[in-house]
């Protein structure tokens, strides 16, 4: 048998070897950490395809409208002729927002819908701001007709002001204030009436009230919004075939 010399294989120090499996620990590192991200995003695949099978299931033994639209927004104003900086009216403006809404075949269900300015609004001719409303319903339907419904809502939410830069004067002798971006606690009710135009697709004129406890940004704490949206339902079919419930007797 030949002999193999120590000469012919390199010595390695221990810095060398420490070198290389340091080497070989972070190459493995490496695919484990490509084949984990395999596996999560399998996972995740998987995990969002089972919420759409649900939610598509869902939809279709219950029903779900899906909304957006326009609105504006009233309140009262300021009944005085004092050129102080005083708070100004919650109003002007348009309003985009949209709607979620899930109905059961009770015609009972939930709502949760906002609504922000679209362009920024001025605040006494002094600093930009947008207010932003938002809430969560319970909600009850009537049908008046087979392509009319009514829908009742009631429930909380919030109102968050959103301030930006101020302009570059002040035009009031007593000063302006420079307000930061706060929220506020709401009441809302409301009212829809939905029109179903075409299969799915339905127009909803709607109105909502809102109360906003100590809501000093501005004048009044009471607030009203009207507008309209468009929407498309999904599932519900019971509802093309169940009678209009009748009236209660008087």
């Amino acid at each position: 048998m030949p002999k193999v010399l120590s000469s012919q294989f390199p010595v390695l120090s221990k810095t060398q070897v420490l070198g290389r499996l340091a080497g070989a620990a972070t190459r493995g590192l490496t695919l484990r950490a490509r084949f984990s991200r395999r596996t999560e995003n399998w996972e995740l695949r998987t995990i969002f395809l089972l919420c759409v099978i649900f939610l598509a299931g869902l939809a279709c033994a219950q029903q779900i409208d899906v909304a957006a639209g326009g609105s504006i927004l009233e309140s009262p104003k300021p009944n005085t002729a004092s050129q102080a900086y005083i708070p100004p009216a919650d109003s002007g403006g348009v309003f985009a927002g949209g709607s979620l809404q899930y109905l059961s075949e009770n015609y009972r269900g939930l709502n949760i819908e906002g609504a922000f300015r679209s362009k920024e609004g001025l605040y006494n001719g002094y600093q930009y701001f947008r207010p932003v409303l938002y809430d969560a319903n319970w909600v009850y339907a009537h049908r008046f007709a087979p392509k009319f419904r009514g829908d009742f809502m009631a429930g909380i939410g919030g109102e968050t002001l959103i301030f930006y830069q101020k302009t570059a004067s002040c035009g009031y002798g007593n000063g302006c204030r420079t307000y930061l971006n706060d929220n506020h606690f709401l009441f809302h009710l409301g009212f829809g009436l939905r029109y179903r135009a075409f299969h799915n697709m339905f127009v909803r004129p709607e109105v909502h009230y809102y109360f906003i406890p100590n809501n000093f940004e501005f004048h009044s704490d009471h607030v009203l919004r009207a507008g309209a949206s468009i929407g498309y339902t999904f599932g519900g079919s019971y509802e093309k075939k169940r009678p209009v419930p009748p009236s209660p007797k008087q």
